[in-house]
Protein backbone atom coordinates (compact mmCIF):
# COMPACT_ATOMS: atom_id res chain seq x y z
CA UNK A 1 0.00 0.00 0.00
CA UNK A 2 1.47 3.29 -0.86
CA UNK A 3 0.24 6.59 1.26
CA UNK A 4 0.66 9.97 -0.87
CA UNK A 5 -0.29 13.41 -0.05
CA UNK A 6 0.88 16.80 0.26
CA UNK A 7 3.83 17.30 3.16
CA UNK A 8 1.77 18.69 6.53
CA UNK A 9 -1.40 16.84 5.89
CA UNK A 10 -1.24 14.51 8.16
CA UNK A 11 0.33 11.61 6.24
CA UNK A 12 2.63 10.19 8.56
CA UNK A 13 0.37 10.06 11.84
CA UNK A 14 -2.34 8.54 10.34
CA UNK A 15 0.15 5.75 8.86
CA UNK A 16 0.73 5.50 12.67
CA UNK A 17 -2.96 5.12 13.69
CA UNK A 18 -3.63 2.57 10.64
CA UNK A 19 -0.99 0.54 11.87
CA UNK A 20 -2.12 0.43 15.47
CA UNK A 21 -6.31 -0.18 13.78
CA UNK A 22 -4.64 -3.58 12.07
CA UNK A 23 -2.30 -4.66 14.46
CA UNK A 24 -5.35 -4.57 17.23
CA UNK A 25 -7.76 -6.45 14.47
CA UNK A 26 -4.84 -9.05 14.45
CA UNK A 27 -2.79 -8.26 11.15
CA UNK A 28 1.20 -7.48 11.13
CA UNK A 29 1.72 -4.33 9.60
CA UNK A 30 5.42 -3.22 7.85
CA UNK A 31 6.09 0.08 7.82
CA UNK A 32 8.61 2.09 5.48
CA UNK A 33 9.34 5.58 5.70
CA UNK A 34 10.28 6.74 2.45
CA UNK A 35 9.81 10.16 2.36
CA UNK A 36 13.68 9.86 2.95
CA UNK A 37 14.21 13.73 2.15
CA UNK A 38 12.81 15.07 4.95
CA UNK A 39 14.70 13.66 8.18
CA UNK A 40 11.66 15.13 10.74
CA UNK A 41 9.25 12.49 8.65
CA UNK A 42 11.32 9.32 9.44
CA UNK A 43 11.94 10.37 12.86
CA UNK A 44 7.44 10.78 13.11
CA UNK A 45 6.97 7.38 11.67
CA UNK A 46 9.85 5.79 13.70
CA UNK A 47 7.73 7.48 16.84
CA UNK A 48 4.51 6.38 15.71
CA UNK A 49 5.03 2.95 15.10
CA UNK A 50 7.01 2.31 18.61
CA UNK A 51 3.81 3.78 19.61
CA UNK A 52 1.99 1.25 17.45
CA UNK A 53 4.08 -1.56 18.20
CA UNK A 54 4.41 -1.89 14.88
CA UNK A 55 8.27 -1.99 13.00
CA UNK A 56 9.57 0.80 10.85
CA UNK A 57 12.44 -0.09 7.93
CA UNK A 58 14.12 2.88 7.39
CA UNK A 59 17.44 4.27 5.41
CA UNK A 60 19.87 7.23 5.85
CA UNK A 61 18.68 10.68 4.40
CA UNK A 62 18.14 11.16 1.24
CA UNK A 63 18.23 7.39 0.16
CA UNK A 64 16.41 5.83 -2.69
CA UNK A 65 12.76 5.61 -1.63
CA UNK A 66 12.37 2.67 -3.75
CA UNK A 67 14.72 1.05 -3.19
CA UNK A 68 14.07 1.07 0.46
CA UNK A 69 9.97 -0.18 -0.59
CA UNK A 70 11.91 -3.02 -2.46
CA UNK A 71 13.94 -3.94 0.43
CA UNK A 72 10.86 -3.93 2.56
CA UNK A 73 8.99 -6.31 0.76
CA UNK A 74 11.58 -9.23 1.27
CA UNK A 75 11.50 -8.44 4.36
CA UNK A 76 7.65 -8.55 5.23
CA UNK A 77 7.80 -12.03 3.40
CA UNK A 78 10.45 -13.34 5.30
CA UNK A 79 8.97 -12.20 8.62
CA UNK A 80 5.32 -12.83 7.65
CA UNK A 81 4.27 -9.35 7.80
CA UNK A 82 0.38 -9.12 5.62
CA UNK A 83 0.35 -5.61 5.08
CA UNK A 84 3.17 -3.19 3.96
CA UNK A 85 2.89 0.40 3.79
CA UNK A 86 5.26 3.26 2.22
CA UNK A 87 4.97 6.57 3.31
CA UNK A 88 6.40 8.96 0.57
CA UNK A 89 7.40 12.02 -0.30
CA UNK A 90 5.05 15.09 -0.81
CA UNK A 91 6.99 17.62 -2.16
CA UNK A 92 4.39 19.29 -4.80
CA UNK A 93 6.85 22.60 -5.76
CA UNK A 94 8.61 20.17 -7.43
CA UNK A 95 6.03 17.74 -9.14
CA UNK A 96 7.84 15.95 -12.09
CA UNK A 97 10.23 14.86 -9.45
CA UNK A 98 7.65 13.47 -7.36
CA UNK A 99 5.90 12.21 -10.03
CA UNK A 100 9.19 10.39 -10.86
CA UNK A 101 9.81 8.84 -7.47
CA UNK A 102 6.18 7.81 -7.54
CA UNK A 103 6.47 5.93 -10.95
CA UNK A 104 9.80 4.57 -9.61
CA UNK A 105 8.17 3.02 -6.22
CA UNK A 106 5.56 1.64 -8.22
CA UNK A 107 7.98 0.02 -11.12
CA UNK A 108 10.13 -1.60 -8.41
CA UNK A 109 6.72 -2.80 -6.58
CA UNK A 110 5.83 -4.61 -9.79
CA UNK A 111 9.03 -6.59 -9.75
CA UNK A 112 8.08 -8.15 -6.53
CA UNK A 113 4.19 -8.69 -7.57
CA UNK A 114 2.91 -7.10 -10.75
CA UNK A 115 -0.19 -6.44 -9.39
CA UNK A 116 1.42 -4.07 -6.52
CA UNK A 117 0.64 -1.82 -5.26
CA UNK A 118 -2.59 -3.26 -4.62
CA UNK A 119 -3.67 0.22 -3.15
CA UNK A 120 -3.07 4.06 -2.88
CA UNK A 121 -4.25 6.15 -0.45
CA UNK A 122 -4.03 10.10 -0.77
CA UNK A 123 -4.54 11.58 2.37
CA UNK A 124 -6.00 14.93 2.40
CA UNK A 125 -6.30 18.19 5.16
CA UNK A 126 -10.30 18.66 5.19
CA UNK A 127 -9.08 22.70 6.38
CA UNK A 128 -7.89 23.57 2.84
CA UNK A 129 -11.32 23.05 1.31
CA UNK A 130 -11.64 23.75 -2.36
CA UNK A 131 -7.51 23.12 -2.91
CA UNK A 132 -8.47 19.38 -1.61
CA UNK A 133 -9.70 19.07 -5.28
CA UNK A 134 -6.65 20.13 -7.02
CA UNK A 135 -4.71 17.93 -4.40
CA UNK A 136 -6.68 15.05 -6.07
CA UNK A 137 -6.36 16.24 -9.15
CA UNK A 138 -2.58 16.36 -9.06
CA UNK A 139 -2.16 12.75 -7.21
CA UNK A 140 -4.46 11.15 -10.41
CA UNK A 141 -2.05 12.29 -12.96
CA UNK A 142 0.98 10.54 -10.79
CA UNK A 143 -0.69 7.42 -9.67
CA UNK A 144 -3.75 5.47 -9.51
CA UNK A 145 -5.87 6.67 -6.00
CA UNK A 146 -7.81 4.27 -5.01
CA UNK A 147 -9.10 5.96 -1.49
CA UNK A 148 -8.64 8.77 0.19
CA UNK A 149 -8.31 9.47 3.74
CA UNK A 150 -9.48 13.37 5.35
CA UNK A 151 -7.87 14.90 8.17
CA UNK A 152 -8.37 17.23 10.57
CA UNK A 153 -12.19 16.50 10.34
CA UNK A 154 -13.57 18.30 13.85
CA UNK A 155 -15.90 20.34 12.57
CA UNK A 156 -19.47 19.86 10.34
CA UNK A 157 -18.26 23.33 8.09
CA UNK A 158 -15.15 21.27 7.16
CA UNK A 159 -16.86 18.38 6.20
CA UNK A 160 -18.35 19.77 2.65
CA UNK A 161 -15.02 19.09 0.85
CA UNK A 162 -15.72 15.27 1.68
CA UNK A 163 -19.43 15.96 -0.82
CA UNK A 164 -17.00 18.04 -3.15
CA UNK A 165 -14.39 14.86 -3.90
CA UNK A 166 -17.31 12.33 -3.94
CA UNK A 167 -19.01 14.39 -7.01
CA UNK A 168 -16.21 15.28 -8.54
CA UNK A 169 -14.47 11.83 -8.58
CA UNK A 170 -15.73 9.11 -7.23
CA UNK A 171 -13.32 7.66 -4.84
CA UNK A 172 -14.48 5.92 -1.70
CA UNK A 173 -13.46 7.91 1.62
CA UNK A 174 -12.20 5.43 3.95
CA UNK A 175 -11.62 6.98 7.28
CA UNK A 176 -11.34 10.36 8.56
CA UNK A 177 -9.28 11.62 11.34
CA UNK A 178 -10.71 13.43 13.77
CA UNK A 179 -7.76 14.03 16.57
CA UNK A 180 -4.05 13.35 17.27
CA UNK A 181 -4.51 10.61 19.57
CA UNK A 182 -4.12 6.94 17.96
CA UNK A 183 -8.39 6.35 18.39
CA UNK A 184 -9.16 9.16 16.03
CA UNK A 185 -8.86 7.76 13.09
CA UNK A 186 -12.42 6.44 12.20
CA UNK A 187 -14.04 4.49 9.69
CA UNK A 188 -15.78 6.46 7.29
CA UNK A 189 -19.79 6.32 7.44
CA UNK A 190 -21.41 8.26 4.97
CA UNK A 191 -24.78 8.13 6.41
CA UNK A 192 -23.64 9.38 9.47
CA UNK A 193 -21.70 11.51 7.99
CA UNK A 194 -24.37 13.23 6.18
CA UNK A 195 -26.82 13.09 9.17
CA UNK A 196 -23.88 15.93 11.00
CA UNK A 197 -23.68 17.84 7.71
CA UNK A 198 -27.26 19.22 7.67
CA UNK A 199 -27.42 18.23 11.67
CA UNK A 200 -29.91 15.77 11.46
CA UNK A 201 -30.36 12.47 13.23
CA UNK A 202 -28.95 9.39 11.47
CA UNK A 203 -31.36 7.46 11.78
CA UNK A 204 -33.76 9.72 9.42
Amino acid sequence: MLVVGVNGTGKTTTIGKLAALWREEGHRPLLVAGDTFRAAAVEQLLVWGERAGVPVVSGPPQADAAGLAFEAWGRAAAEGHDILVIDTAGRLHNKQALMDELAKIVRVLKKRDDTAPHAVLLVLDATIGQNALEQVRVFKEMVDVTGLIVTKLDGSARGGVVVALAEAFGIPVHAVGVGERLEDLRPFDARAFAASLVGSDAAD
